[in-house]
């Protein structure tokens, strides 16, 4: 029998642990981990880094799961680094797998040597680590998971000299476990569960760890015995509460004084799994405080910028499920969304609304939407209402540009079971275009809708409203997402009239594998929030 390598002792604590699904864009530096590939492992090959991380924490969020992502050096990293601090505000739990140079090398910064490989993802990682020995890697990749998995979730980073992996594995194996979420103390949640008891008009403000822990049933059950009205929480990048519920109120604008003036009715607002709050614009400050507020989060960060809200730490689960079961029966005071306006006209060009409206009308009912049309977030509000209480939506909570497009391809690479709607912008799909490619070779149930108005539309608008005048580099057009998409593997089509795409997009959707509908939108500004 040969000598156990580090590399076979890595393997076993991955199919421990159930990280065998692994993202990647390999580099030489990465052979020695790769070698011999297990017949049970998956690798999916993504052809940029940035698409390769975007994949796995779209297919992490869908799954509730975390992923290991392999990727390439110094160089490789860099690549990746914008969607690790996607990551990082998805709060996804993702074990970034580094390779690194051989480590006789390393004194004279070798050709594609990482120098200081631990701190450069820095600070959008939780923990971040190159072992001292390579005896000491097995042991580093179950810390870091130990760490990625513990509320608040989030990425963590381990570079590996490939020398190491022919190594003798000499150290016990690590046992792997999740952390499982933590109850609030129950002196605070006493005093909410009083504070709830004697408000008139209380509120939800539901975030996206609501629905990241599995709570959305929780949240609903709890706003029904309150008669609670409940808010989405500015730029959330889930769905917390189905948005087709008498209860749910609509989306809070991230914007100081239009937050003030949507929760103005209110004399409590308890936000659940979200910052209090996000904001994208200033417009000055607001000439009425917030009502009394409590914020309930796992994350000490967000807890200590809660002003002058109280906060009580508990991941959202647990906090909501005990304050359900000792609360009394509430009053309902919520009023509801107002009633849809009519339906979008069918006119040429499309509107993003009658896109959004079409993609609502099409939907399956267990569908993911996953969505990155940053001039047109309001429209999807108002057209395209997410009911599931499971997954139902994702976006990116980063701001940062080319997530939609590969975290569906991640999604439906995690949930099969489901067809995956992606909403993108133009501008956003060149970004991580390349995860067409994945779709196709993976052969995942995904339908992406790309708006196209030729234009960064959403940088053009804000900014026009902050005073700028003539910002070059916001216009685009000229990109043939059809022929793009076709040259990598997926089925396309494009649609310039409106009554061509109810059509266009049922057959999409009645495809078994990755399809793409090119639809020319309306380019006219609109307003952002």
């Amino acid at each position: 029998m040969g000598t156990r390598t580090v590399r076979d002792a890595t393997r076993e604590l991955l199919r421990n642990l159930g990280l065998t699904t692994v993202f990647g864009n390999p580099g030489t530096t990465e052979i020695a981990f790769l070698t011999e590939w297990p017949d049970d492992f998956h690798y999916v090959l993504g052809l940029q880094e940035s698409a390769v991380v975007a994949m796995a924490d779209g297919y992490a969020q869908a799954t509730r799961r975390p992923v290991l992502v392999n990727l390439h050096s110094a160089g490789g990293v860099g690549h990746s680094l914008g969607h690790v601090f996607t990551a990082y505000r998805n709060r996804t739990p993702l074990i970034v797998l580094a390779g690194q140079q051989t480590r006789s090398l390393l004194p004279d910064e070798p050709f594609l040597g990482a120098v200081e490989a631990a701190n450069f993802p820095k600070p959008y990682v939780k923990w971040s680590v190159e072992p001292a020995r390579a005896q000491d890697v097995p042991a580093a990749i179950a810390h870091a998971h130990h760490v990625a998995t513990q509320a608040p979730q989030g990425p963590v980073f381990v570079s590996v000299p490939v020398d190491d992996w022919d190594a003798e594995a000499t150290m016990p194996l690590p046992a792997g476990h999740r952390v499982p979420g933590f109850a609030p103390d129950p002196d605070a949640l006493a005093e909410l569960v009083t504070a709830l008891d004697e408000a008139r008009r209380p509120a939800l403000v539901v975030g996206a760890s609501v629905d990241q822990d599995g709570a959305v049933p929780d949240v609903v059950a709890l706003a029904e015995k309150l008669g609670a009205g409940v808010w989405a929480a500015p730029m959330s990048a889930r769905c917390s509460f189905p948005e087709d519920h008498e209860l749910f109120l609509g989306f809070l604008q991230p914007e100081r004084i239009a937050v003030a003036e949507a929760l103005r009715d209110h004399d409590l607002v308890v936000v659940l799994g979200a910052p209090a709050f996000t904001y994208h614009v200033y417009r000055g400050e607001p000439d009425r405080a917030l009502p009394p507020l409590y914020l309930v989060s796992d994350d000490e960060q967000v807890l200590a910028r809660a002003g002058e809200g109280t906060g009580i730490r508990s991941t959202p689960g647990h906090a909501v499920r005990a304050l359900t079961e000792r609360v009394a029966v509430g009053e309902r005071t919520a009023t509801g969304r107002p009633a849809p306006a009519d339906a979008p006209a069918e006119t040429t060009p499309i509107s993003p609304a009658f896109a959004y409206s079409v993609v609502a009308e099409l939907l399956p009912e267990n569908g993911i939407v996953v969505e990155e049309t940053p001039s047109h977030r309001n429209v999807l509000h108002e057209q395209l209402p997410i009911t599931a209480t499971d997954t139902g939506f994702l976006t990116v909570a980063s701001g940062t540009l080319g997530y939609g497009l590969p975290a569906a391809v991640g999604a439906a690479l995690g949930r099969p079971d489901r067809k995956v709607v992606a909403v993108l912008g133009d501008g956003s799909s060149m970004y991580c275009v390349q995860a067409l490619w994945t779709a196709a070779q993976q052969h995942v149930p995904v339908t992406f809708v790309v708006l196209d108005n030729e234009q960064y539309a959403a940088v053009r608008i804000l900014g026009e409203t902050a005073g700028g005048r003539k910002v070059p580099g916001t216009a685009l057009g000229g990109i043939d997402f059809t022929t793009l998409a076709q040259s990598m593997g997926c089925s396309a089509r494009t649609v310039k009239e409106a009554a061509e795409l109810r059509p266009a997009l049922a057959a999409a959707l009645a495809e078994e594998g990755p399809s793409l509908v090119h639809v020319k939108v309306d380019p006219n500004p609109q307003t952002l929030y």
